[in-house]
């Protein structure tokens, strides 16, 4: 099996980061460049609803720039001596652009934490891991999250 590329999609969740030693351990066995990605929920795509482009696109401008930061520290102490990782921020809804990142960047291993939503998130916008796993064109390690 030849593994170049991997992909770890984060919520910043706790679950999240509880997967990425693996992702970061696959990357280093492999010599693989890691991507990074988190994906803001694009609600207006989503939901359909209408809600005023300018206030929407200045929100989302920041909300990406913030989102970058988190990313470039996310788990840094786990991954500090990995040379080639690339971040990612996409708008839009979370499992939908996993998958179309998958396919556009020919990703040979998604890894991916479970559970990173609890409760009334959870029942709102569903697993998005339950989603990626049963329509990745790829091998996908899924990483439980520990219990507390």
């Amino acid at each position: 099996m030849k593994v170049t590329k991997i992909l770890f999609p984060t919520d910043f969740s706790e679950g999240a980061l509880h997967a990425l030693p693996y992702a970061v351990d696959m990357a280093k066995t492999y010599g693989a460049k890691l991507y990074i990605m988190h994906v803001l929920y694009d609600i207006a795509s989503a939901s359909g609803l209408h809600i005023p482009h300018t206030s929407v696109d200045m929100m989302y401008k920041e909300m990406e720039a913030s989102a970058i930061k988190e990313l470039e520290q996310f788990g840094w102490d786990k991954r500090e001596d990995l040379k080639d990782v690339e971040y990612k921020v996409i708008r839009g809804v979370p499992y939908e652009e996993i998958l179309k990142f998958i396919k556009e960047k020919n990703i040979d291993l998604l890894v991916i934490g479970t559970h990173g939503r609890t409760g009334i998130d959870r029942v709102i916008f569903g697993s998005t891991a339950q989603r990626v796993v049963r329509h990745a064109p790829c091998p996908v390690l899924t990483v439980k999250a520990r219990r507390q």
